[in-house]
């Protein structure tokens, strides 16, 4: 593992910056480490766009990110997939089938973690780990509609508590994403029918839009509400 450290010095960090305290030495250890995915991260966003897609880069994930994730999922540093990560939004789940495809074919040995299937506290995307050299960057691919939901649990995390992200926080809000979270998925279900058959009534394809553009407004004003009050 060519990322400065070895892999046991690596753990050893990471259990440092999770007891604390915090040393000046051990915090620039952790900006070495974690700067030191930015060409991955920059190859992985390339051959993105090569396919076409148009991928949001994250070259390292802040030194607070990685500490707090460190503390919530008692990891070890070494073994965490998403210091550096990009994020590729399409508008279905059939152009989300296809981009699948795609960068797999780009990145055969890639790990998928399917969140549709089992989703995190609401979360769904699909996800690829990708080894560049080494260096492990995350893949994520949502649809739309996915990408709006997710936001909207970002922003109002970060203006009420970090931990809705994680399941935590007031039970009403959990409430209100987790259901929200089934309906998008229900709705993305129906649309993937209509999308794979020509006999769907013209009627109600009009309807299925209509129904997905109040769905993204909706998701849009959450995030427009909880930035101006925060």
């Amino acid at each position: 593992m060519n990322k400065l450290l070895s892999t046991s010095q690596l753990n050893k960090l990471g259990e440092r910056l999770r007891k604390g305290p915090v040393s000046q030495d051990d915090l620039h250890a952790l900006e070495q480490f974690r700067l030191s995915f930015g060409p991955a991260a920059e190859r992985v966003s390339g051959q993105l766009t090569s396919l076409g897609l148009n991928p949001v880069s994250r070259p390292a994930k802040s030194t607070d990110s990685i500490i707090a994730k460190l503390n919530r999922e008692r990891t070890r540093l070494s073994k965490i997939q998403d210091i550096a990560g990009c994020r590729v939004e399409v508008d279905n789940i059939v152009d989300q089938e296809r981009a699948l495809k795609d960068i797999l074919g780009l990145f055969p040995n890639a790990i998928v973690q399917d969140r549709r299937v089992k989703p995190s506290h609401g979360y769904r995307a699909v996800h690829l780990i990708v080894n560049i050299d080494g260096f492990l960057v995350e893949i994520q691919v949502r649809t739309s509609l996915q990408h709006g939901w997710a936001s909207a649990v970002e922003t109002i995390a970060d203006t009420i508590d970090a931990e809705i992200k994680y399941g935590g926080g007031p039970f009403m809000i959990q409430d209100i994403f987790g259901k929200s979270s089934n309906n998008i998925a229900q709705f993305e279900r129906l649309e993937l029918q209509l999308l794979q058959t020509d006999q769907a009534p013209e009627e109600l394809r009009a309807q299925l839009l209509k129904l997905k553009s109040e769905l993204q407004d909706l998701l849009r004003a959450i995030i427009i509400s909880a930035r101006t009050a925060g």
